[in-house]
């Protein structure tokens, strides 16, 4: 019995802590683009090579 009044709580919190944490996620855009990394898989030519900095 001692075991679930330290279980119950802290299964609480860790799902409070991921709830958290999905609207963090929301709040921030991190859901906001859902076709764009399907679309770019499907994109035939190479990425640009990145510009040189120096020259």
């Amino acid at each position: 019995m001692n075991g679930l009044a330290l279980l119950i709580p802290l299964a609480l919190l860790l799902g409070l802590a991921g709830l958290v944490a999905f609207f963090w996620a929301l709040g921030s855009g991190q859901f906001d683009d859902m076709e764009g990394a399907a679309l770019r898989i499907l994109a035939d030519e190479p990425p640009a090579p990145p510009e040189n900095p120096l020259g």
